[in-house]
């Protein structure tokens, strides 16, 4: 069983955490602990402890073996999965056990897929990619490398949302509908 780092022990940290707490033990990661720029003010997060910050990741290598990036920042995500790789972690993907991902979609590293989201049909998910709460990426839809779904937000098939944009709580796309890399939308905005 891996053992695993998650990399932020903010709000989408915990709720990162709880999801690989809530894995089957035959599937599931072990959690070593945390990783917090707020350490040394920040010790523990519940029973497991605050490893160190971000400048000692070199340093935690051996006491894990994989990580997750668990920060709601697209860039910082991007750029601290860039630096875990450089050290050698395994990224590893966290799929709430309450979340239903197609069989036949691509789920790439360093996503994590909260509860009650929905992934469909031949959709792609590029690396650290965060699909939260509630959202649906429906059939055949594309979310390039470090874009963010907020809660409740919705792709519907074939859309499309570029690299590091982020679709804030219950924001939608329609069919086929592309939205930029970097690009923002607001809470409810839709697309059509």
């Amino acid at each position: 069983m891996p053992k695993v780092i998650v990399i932020g022990a903010g709000g989408h940290g915990r709720s990162v955490a709880e999801s690989i707490l809530a894995q089957p033990k035959s599937v599931g990661f072990e959690l070593v602990g945390f990783v917090d720029d707020a350490f040394p003010k920040l010790t523990s997060v519940w029973e497991y402890p605050v490893l160190g910050d971000t400048k000692q990741l070199s340093s935690l290598l051996g006491i894990a073996d994989a990580a997750i990036v668990a920060v709601g920042n697209n860039k910082l995500r991007e750029s601290l999965q860039l630096v875990l790789i450089d050290i050698g972690f395994i990224l590893v993907s966290v799929i709430h056990p309450k979340a239903i991902v197609s069989p036949s979609a691509i789920v790439g590293k360093g996503t994590a897929i909260m509860a009650g989201a929905i992934v469909g049909t031949e959709a792609t998910l590029g690396d650290g990619v965060i699909v939260n709460s509630g959202a649906i990426v429906d059939h055949h839809c594309t979310v390039e490398g470090y874009g963010h779904l907020g809660v409740g937000a919705a792709m519907a098939g074939g859309s499309r949302l570029g690299a590091g944009a982020w679709m804030q709580a219950n924001s939608a796309l329609g069919y086929g509908v592309q939205v930029k890399g970097g690009d923002v939308l607001q809470p409810g905005e839709a697309k059509a």
